[in-house]
């Protein structure tokens, strides 16, 4: 069986502080929530905790348990702290991280290994799948000492902070405590405490522009004399406080065991394609009904990353009757044409132009590749909806322009596409007109539901005839006098001619508006210029407007976000696109593949910087991203 690659890192990236602090992991409860932290143990962002639990949404979470941090006592009497935090006087205390020997990624979990002279502690920690239920092992794999177990603690929403505002609610309960009413820790020798550690500084919280600082409350400490083999077992879970979970050394079995079932679903043969597999397990969760996180720490659910991660996360891991059931789900959303996109503040809105249009793909996806001519039949029909609302206009004017039959779209405030940033409430991107990739799903969108229909054996000369119409008009519309595609025609200010990815879906997707040949010289400068290790530009370096840096406060961000940033879920439209226009790029994939082991362990990022050395930003942990990069390997291989 093909596993997936452990990734091992040694005192070079453990013993230095901004290294270790630069790489994540993440390990995820199949419910929104998750346990994620960076090697050294340093928490820099106000996300990171042991315990987070999601609420009635995956973006509605809570931070309960923030550390564990080990003290070992050695028979000398001397006493190591391991744990490693930083306050916002500057300084960096406890300093665990400097005996920090190795860290590894195996199977999806952590695990510390810490030496004090012939004394070395290794800590492995997984969560309960479908559980907000966290599991912490430390075993002395060496030597004698006593070990303490001291829990730092707060209740509060995840995208926030809290401060000392008065002691933290603490109950007794067997074996250990309950916070705040909302989560129970367990383990040996529970002695309460109960005073808050002032000034916990966040590092990567500052970089973003936001509040850095925060209070943490000291609930006590688990304890144990060990010798050699022997082990600390924690458990933190919420929900159902009353039945205790299994042993954590059982959680962890299980994890293992689990984490290679996902692999052995996927098929994967090699084992970046494992490793690419796993990570996408983190994404795709379940409430009621299955959904997809979008990224971590801090998104929720959002359509338009789902429908374009569908094929990657549902199809390509042999999660077939999930992603059923989630199409099934979200087809019950639609309103007037438009499927729903779930804010991350829980709220339901209809804002987006492409959602939809990536829905029509994932399902004939779907159809095509699994041959379930049931929800063909049961979705046939709101989906021709889709076509009605959009040839009569629907919201955000949303609708088929009579004179071409191609789609147009925008209204004033608003950013509809997938570049949807605003700042101050103005759409930095707004790309109001015809956008060339929604045009191209509007035709992807057409040819996919006639296809449906067609094997349905009912009639669809009215659907091939609206594509062809707006086929034909794509073709003498867009082509620019540059040698790429416009971004945008119509537009309030005319044509735009910026070299954008965006164009790559013209030939990427299964019923494209362009073919053959004609895309060679708009992928020659799209390789060119957008082209970079960790997947495509936003723009092209040379536009007045490109921002090469995505850094700075929430402004700047936004204001880089599609102008210039690098997208690694863009990598898959490029090879789709490639492939259509018979020409791969050797070694597409190495950059990629490196980042495995340097920013969200395991995973892809959600952005990179423009300019080199194009470092990770945004989301460590990106849905659409790793879809794609499996997408990719597997095409390739």
């Amino acid at each position: 069986m093909v596993v997936a690659i452990p990734i091992v890192l040694g005192p070079q990236v453990c013993g230095d502080l901004d290294a270790g602090a630069a790489r994540e992991w993440l390990v995820a409860d199949g419910r929104g929530g998750y346990a994620m932290g960076t090697v050294s143990g340093l928490r820099t962002r106000r996300y990171h905790a042991l315990l987070v639990v999601s609420g009635q949404t995956a973006a509605a979470r809570h931070v309960g348990l923030v550390a564990l941090d080990p003290v070992i006592t050695l028979p000398s009497g001397a006493v190591i702290r391991l744990g490693t935090h930083e306050w916002a006087s500057g300084a960096v205390a406890p300093q665990g991280y400097r005996l920090l020997e190795s860290f590894t990624v195996a199977d999806g979990l952590p695990t510390w290994r810490w030496r004090i002279g012939d004394v070395v502690l290794e800590r492995t920690l997984a969560m309960i799948h479908d559980s907000p239920s966290v599991a912490v092992v430390d075993r002395l794999i060496s030597g004698e000492a006593t070990l303490a177990l001291e829990a730092l603690c707060t209740w509060r929403d995840a995208h926030g902070e809290r401060r000392a505002d008065g002691d933290l609610p603490m109950a007794p309960a067997t074996d250990g405590v309950v916070i705040a009413d909302a989560y129970r820790l367990a383990g040996p020798n529970w002695q309460p405490a109960g005073e808050w550690y002032t000034g916990a500084y966040a590092r990567e919280e500052a970089a973003r522009g936001l509040n850095a600082v925060e209070d943490l409350w000291y609930a006590g400490r688990f304890s144990a004399h060990l010798k050699t083999g022997e082990a600390v077992e924690v458990s933190a879970w919420a929900g159902d406080l009353s039945p205790r979970p299994p042993r954590p050394a059982e959680v962890i079995t299980t994890a293992r065991r689990r984490a290679r079932e996902v692999v052995a679903a996927a098929a994967p043969s090699n084992r970046t394609q494992a490793a690419l597999a796993l990570a996408a397990d983190a994404f795709v969760i379940r409430h009621s009904t299955p959904d997809v996180v979008a990224g971590y720490p801090w998104f929720g659910a959002w359509s338009r990353d789902t429908m374009i991660s569908y094929e990657g996360l549902f199809l390509e891991t042999g999660r077939t009757p999930e992603g059923r059931e989630l199409l099934r789900g979200y087809a019950a959303t639609l309103s007037e044409g438009m499927l729903a996109n779930t804010a991350d503040t829980g709220a339901t809105e209809y804002n987006t132009v492409d959602g939809t249009l990536w829905f029509l793909h994932a399902v004939e996806r779907h159809v095509t590749r699994t041959g379930d001519t049931d929800l063909a039949r049961e979705l046939v029909a709101p989906l021709r909806s889709v076509v009605d609302a959009h040839l009569a206009g629907t919201r955000y004017g949303i609708r088929v322009d009579p004179a071409d039959g191609l789609l147009t779209q925008g209204a004033s405030g608003v950013a509809l596409t997938w570049m949807d940033a605003r700042v101050d409430g103005v759409a930095v991107t707004p790309r109001i007109g015809k956008p060339v990739e929604i045009n191209a799903l509007w035709i992807n969108g057409l040819g996919a539901l006639a296809r449906l229909r067609t094997l349905l054996g009912q009639d669809a000369a009215d659907l091939t005839g609206l594509r062809d119409r707006a086929r034909s008009s794509f073709a003498r519309r867009f082509p620019a006098p540059t040698g790429w595609l416009f971004d945008v025609v119509d537009g309030p200010d005319g044509d735009d001619a910026a070299l954008r990815p965006n164009q790559l879906l013209a030939w990427s997707l299964p019923y494209p508006p362009m073919t053959g040949d004609d895309g060679a010289a708009a992928l020659r400068a799209v390789s060119a210029s957008l082209l970079t290790p960790l997947g495509l530009r936003s723009l092209a370096p040379d536009h007045p407007a490109y921002q090469g840096m995505h850094r700075g406060g929430s402004a700047a961000r936004d204001l880089a976000y599609h102008q210039g940033t690098v997208w690694p879920w863009l990598i898959g439209p490029y090879v789709d696109a490639a492939v259509a226009l018979r020409t791969v790029p050797p070694k597409l994939l190495g950059g990629i593949d490196v980042h495995l082991s340097e920013w969200g362990l395991g995973s892809v990022a959600e952005t990179a910087d423009g300019d080199p050395p194009h470092r990770a930003t945004g989301c460590p942990f990106q849905a659409w991203s790793v879809a794609e990069a499996l997408m990719v390997h597997l095409k390739i291989e």
